[in-house]
């Protein structure tokens, strides 16, 4: 979760935890995604179902699952062989620029593995995959307001490769490249002030943002923002911890159902810690077991 110490009336869209409440409204937040969306990508956006916060849990404990800012699918016409969804993936990102490629990439395949059953061969159904990452300043150094990245041959540039899988790049800051209409948008997400309004795409969104921003529950949610960052904060480490000992133990082969049990169920980090030393100390499986009773 990326955080700014801003007071309430300061929130510009680009902190993620305006952005989330505007598209997590459900007056507001499916008409705000659409715009967002068709401004950014330059093309016209069909009826979307918004999931704002969706969290991907991981497939074993032993691994870390994700949770995307905003989830968009936009639904296609059913036709053999074509995907029948666009999913789009929209995610403030203020810090750690240097971190994104891989980071968008592990994002990737969790956001992929949802759509493929066990047993079923037929990969042509896989939705177009679209991941937006919108930043203050340039993880490039290029200078572009938007960098495109996609999959392509090497050898054949002019090769068609068609994985339905697109990475966006949005620089608030950047010059280069893009229309007028991005670079306007990029400054209203920067600085969501009315003096940026220059439009009528970004005048629908300002009212958007002036609806929520009145609602006295959403304001009431920011002042408490420091104890639910430190509660995630608490989880994310608590998640971690349990990681590490399951990694170390892995060393000595499968780690049995009740003993993973009791790991997971265990709450105080304290004690995670401490399992965590015992398990770099552990000869065995067995011998971690003995050690924590």
């Amino acid at each position: 979760m990326s955080y700014t110490k801003r007071s309430f009336d300061e929130l510009n869209v680009l902190d993620d935890f305006l952005m989330n409440a505007i598209a997590s409204d459900p007056e507001v937040g499916n008409a705000f995604c659409r715009t967002l969306l068709s401004v950014l990508l330059q093309k016209e956006i069909g009826n979307i179902q918004i999931i704002s916060q969706k969290v991907i849990m991981p497939p074993t404990p032993e691994h870390r699952g994700i949770r995307l800012d905003i989830e968009a699918r936009e639904a296609l016409e059913i036709s053999p062989g074509l995907p029948s969804l666009n999913i789009y993936d929209v995610e403030p990102h203020l810090y750690d620029l240097d971190k994104l490629p891989k980071h968008n990439r592990f994002y990737q395949a969790r956001i992929d593995g949802r759509y493929m059953k066990s047993g079923e061969k037929d990969f042509s159904a896989l939705p177009n995959l679209y991941i937006l990452t919108i930043t203050e300043e340039d993880p490039f150094d290029q200078d572009y307001m938007i960098y495109t990245v996609h999959n392509q041959c090497q050898e054949v540039p002019d090769l068609e490769y068609n994985d339905g899988l697109v990475f966006y790049y949005f620089n608030a800051s950047g010059t280069k490249g893009g229309t007028p209409a991005i670079k306007a948008m990029l400054n209203y997400l920067k600085n969501s002030s009315e003096s940026n309004v220059i439009n009528n795409d970004i005048r629908e969104l300002h009212q958007y943002v002036t609806t929520v921003k009145l609602q006295p529950e959403v304001r009431d949610e920011y002042m408490h923002l420091d104890e639910l960052i430190a509660w995630h904060r608490k989880d994310e480490i608590r998640d971690t911890t349990i990681s590490n000992i399951f990694d170390l133990l892995s060393d000595y082969g499968q780690t049995p159902e009740d003993l993973k049990e009791q790991i997971n169920s265990q709450k105080d980090i304290s004690i995670l810690r401490q399992w965590h030393k015992l398990a770099a100390r552990a000869d065995s499986i067995e011998d971690f077991r003995r050690k924590i009773q």
